[in-house]
């Protein structure tokens, strides 16, 4: 009988070089990851050529954060349902596999609609009230953020198609669809952006086509209009792919009506890992609120434009990681489901070595033309500085903040989602906000000190899942829902 397509994913899943695999299976992922944060980069090239440029920059990078927060607590219960699936693809249980993929869609869908109405409705109070941010920047920001958020239903049914693909052992068509939502993104910027006006001469030729569409020049957040249709158009073509794969999902009533069993079990494994992931980004949405208090006026918010370019450019690292550590977590998944312990524990670390080469380089690049990055996007010499300042102390530190994000994402992917968040919960809220709140509201210090607070951080969180990682503990945590009831 002839191998069918996923019999031979999960054979290299289970068989073969470990190295040849992960890298086969987590190199168009990375790949996918960086492409999609260099499409992001365009995003914010774009909109930094507006009049406004200053203050849209730094509406931008609270914006990105904030939005990030929502779309990575359903990357958590994404994480959860690959872990799940993975374990039902590694024990040949189709009907599991079937149940646990439409289980994921309907969770993820219910949580769109709970970030959707907070977006649609309190994004002023979350801009002006939470984040200080001021001016100008705080009404760009509130449009933005209510586009973004409201239409979050997106990006969270995207990510989880995708992570189901992934599950399958279909990393080429996942990345494939990441980076085609992105490169349309790019495409609907021009004619939301800057409409019949005026644009950059190379794309000028996008006036005479959003004139015939009737579509006005909406600045920023044009750019947020554009990204919610570049999403939503994957999601539909992501969706009809994974109903015609053959031992994929199916639209049957056997699988479709919700099952409490495997709710319950997707949630149990995702919400710590969901937790611990918004508790990072929460991390860096309490470093923009110290910049924003601490840093800049109504008049000038450069410290926030800069650190929000930065805050771009760090998002290639964790992008990147967050490709590598899903196949670390599919074949670890994969791996225990079949038995494979050893096999299981050494994909975690062969992940991990792949993105600390590749973000080695990266660190090295920040570091050596990180004033000439943050100039292509706002060459004020205030805002250039302080971003050069940024990347000097925080981008070395990059390659270990990747490794541990690679590790943390290979522990889940065992289900030991609940140890994984004790760990980064502790770090987090018992050293590293403390640290940062005291070097810059309580002492008054320079911007210098929190950089140095944020890069020690990474070094500190990266040693520690290493440690932990390396005792293979995690290992004999249990995933249920795997009987195909």
């Amino acid at each position: 009988m002839k191998e069918t397509r996923n019999q031979r994913s999960r054979r290299r899943l289970l068989e073969g070089s470990l190295s040849a695999g992960v890298f086969r299976f987590g190199a168009p992922l990375a790949v996918g990851m960086m492409l999609h944060t260099a499409f992001n980069l365009v995003d914010l090239f774009m909109i930094s050529r507006l009049p406004e440029a200053t203050s849209a920059l730094a509406a931008l990078g609270v914006c990105d954060m904030l939005a990030a927060a929502a779309t990575i607590l359903a990357t958590g219960l994404s994480n959860a349902s690959v872990a799940l699936i993975s374990r039902h693809v590694g024990a040949e249980d189709l009907r599991g596999v079937r149940r646990a993929a439409w289980q994921s869609l309907w969770l993820v869908g219910a949580l769109s609609v709970v970030f959707g109405a907070v977006g649609i409705f309190g994004s002023d109070v979350v801009i002006r009230g939470v984040m200080h941010v001021k001016g100008e920047a705080a009404v760009i920001a509130t449009g933005y953020l209510q586009v973004m958020l409201g239409g979050c239903f997106s990006i969270f049914l995207l990510l989880q198609l995708t992570a189901i693909l992934r599950a399958l052992g279909h990393a080429k068509t996942a990345a494939i669809l990441l980076v085609g939502g992105n490169a349309l993104n790019i495409v609907l910027n021009v004619f939301f952006i800057y409409g019949t006006g005026p644009a950059p001469e190379m794309l000028s030729w996008g006036a005479p086509v959003a004139e015939a569409l009737g579509i006005p020049a909406m600045g920023a957040v044009g750019a947020a209009w554009a990204t919610l249709i570049a999403r939503t158009v994957p999601v539909l073509l992501g969706l009809w792919l994974l109903v015609r794969r053959p031992g994929g999902p199916r639209f049957h009533p056997v699988y479709l009506r919700p099952f409490r069993a495997e709710l319950r079990e997707i949630w149990r494994l995702g919400w710590p890992s969901s937790a611990q992931l918004v508790l990072r980004v929460g991390g860096i949405l309490a470093f923009l609120a110290l910049v924003g208090a601490e840093y800049t006026t109504a008049e000038d918010p450069s410290a926030l434009t800069a650190f929000g370019i930065c805050l771009r450019l760090e998002t290639m690292v964790l992008f990147v990681g967050m490709g590598w550590g899903a196949a670390a977590s599919s074949f670890v998944a994969s791996n225990l489901g079949a038995g494979q312990r050893e096999r299981a524990l050494r994909a975690g670390w062969v992940a991990a070595g792949f993105d600390v080469l590749l973000m080695a380089g990266l660190s090295a690049l920040y570091v050596r033309f990180g004033g000439d990055i943050v100039a292509f996007f706002d060459p004020s010499a205030e805002v250039v500085a302080i971003g050069e300042e940024y990347l000097g102390i925080v981008a070395w530190s990059y390659a270990l903040l990747g490794a541990g994000v690679v590790l943390s994402q290979a522990i889940g992917g065992a289900g030991a989602t609940v140890q994984s968040l004790l760990l980064d919960g502790g770090i987090i809220c018992l050293l590293v906000l403390p640290a940062a709140y005291l070097a810059s509201a309580t002492f008054d210090g320079p911007r210098t000190w929190l950089w140095t607070v944020i890069a020690v951080s990474n070094v500190v969180g990266a040693v520690a899942f290493a440690l932990y990682y390396a005792t293979g503990r995690f290992l004999d945590a249990s995933i249920g829902a795997l009987g195909g009831r």
